[in-house]
């Protein structure tokens, strides 16, 4: 396993998969532009994301996603001149990256017993948030791995922590020694090991918990 949650970096692969699959096969597909339709063009994350592929590939360009988004300028003109509301619904690419997220967790717990191991052995750091979901399958199904999955955790991240400390204390003035890479690459690790990398499923959890707070407030 590399370095970093696994699951956010399984999660990523497929998010970049899928838009690119989209701009090389389906930019002139009616069910795809019924889902862009949908949202109004995706989600803000989703729309800046299909954009920054498309320029980061010679091979794409910004081509496929200008004929996509000028159908939904065009979508978006008529609902103004029609005196319309403007509706947008959930973003597809999130809808898929949040499924994904939900078998990737349950596939892990099914094969815990062969993955402990390796995992424990490796670079890898789940992020809390999939370390919890993990955790709350395994403690119904399999409460001993679910346990040592947690001291692996724990282990892993004190050993994050020391690495932390170490990048800390090279700033000192009285420090003779540069701090090495991974003292370096301990910061953005930490990060990544608290609040995971930034993807569909992660935005549809703010989301949600928006809509929650806003209904409470209203209340």
């Amino acid at each position: 396993m590399k370095e970093g949650c696994p699951v956010c970096r399984i999660l990523g692969e497929y998010e970049e998969s899928e838009i690119n699959t989209i701009l090389y096969e389906h930019v002139n597909d009616p069910t795809v532009r019924v889902k862009f339709k949908e949202s109004l063009g995706l989600c803000t994350y989703h729309a800046w994301k299909t954009l920054k592929t498309a320029y980061s590939n010679p091979l794409l360009g910004p081509l496929g996603v200008a004929i996509i988004y000028e159908h939904m300028l065009s979508t978006y003109i008529k609902i103004l001149e029609s005196w319309e509301k403007v509706k947008e619904g959930e973003c597809f690419l999130c809808l898929l990256v949040e499924e994904k997220e939900k078998d990737t967790v349950e596939a892990i717990t099914e094969k815990i017993e062969e993955l402990l191991p390796v995992y424990e052995s490796s670079e890898a750091i789940l992020c809390k948030r999939h370390h919890e979901m993990i955790d709350s399958i395994l403690r119904k199904k399999n409460p001993q791995s679910a346990e040592r999955l947690r001291k692996v955790q724990l282990e892993k991240l004190k050993k994050l922590r020391e690495r932390m400390n170490s990048f800390i204390n090279k700033f000192d003035y009285k420090a003779l020694e540069r701090p090495t890479r991974g003292e370096v690459s301990s910061l953005p690790m930490t990060i990544e090991a608290l609040k995971g990398l930034e993807n569909g499923a992660t935005l549809r959890k703010k989301e949600r918990k928006k809509r929650t707070r806003g209904v409470l407030l209203w209340r």
